[in-house]
């Protein structure tokens, strides 16, 4: 199955604790179906130690479902996608609210 959501896409949440606000996504993990977007769901994880990396508390981004995130099209507005086949036989997203090609 193609993703629909897709790493560097502009998304906003449409439930929970961070609805309503806007992020790119980093990193998509279909087969969980779940995606991590830049400062949206952040928590508080208790790090420790490494010889790496300094031990603490630490903020960072955990994963929320596809079904509750949407694109943001060029007018800014949310919007479903879809696919289209071109002519030449490449198969490309589309803005299903106003059939809008979506680059990437």
């Amino acid at each position: 199955m193609a993703a629909k959501i897709r790493k560097g896409d502009k998304v906003i949440v449409l439930t929970g604790r961070d609805k309503g606000r806007t992020g790119e996504v980093f990193e998509v993990r279909p087969d969980a179906g779940t995606a991590l977007v830049r400062g949206i769901n952040l928590v508080k994880r208790h790090q420790k130690q490494t010889q790496n990396q300094e031990g603490g508390i630490v903020t960072k981004e955990a994963p929320i479902n596809l079904s509750n995130v949407a694109y943001v099209g060029k007018d800014g507005k949310p919007t479903r996608i879809g696919f289209k086949i071109q002519a030449d036989g490449k198969k490309v997203r589309v803005a299903k609210s106003s059939g809008v090609e979506i680059d990437g």
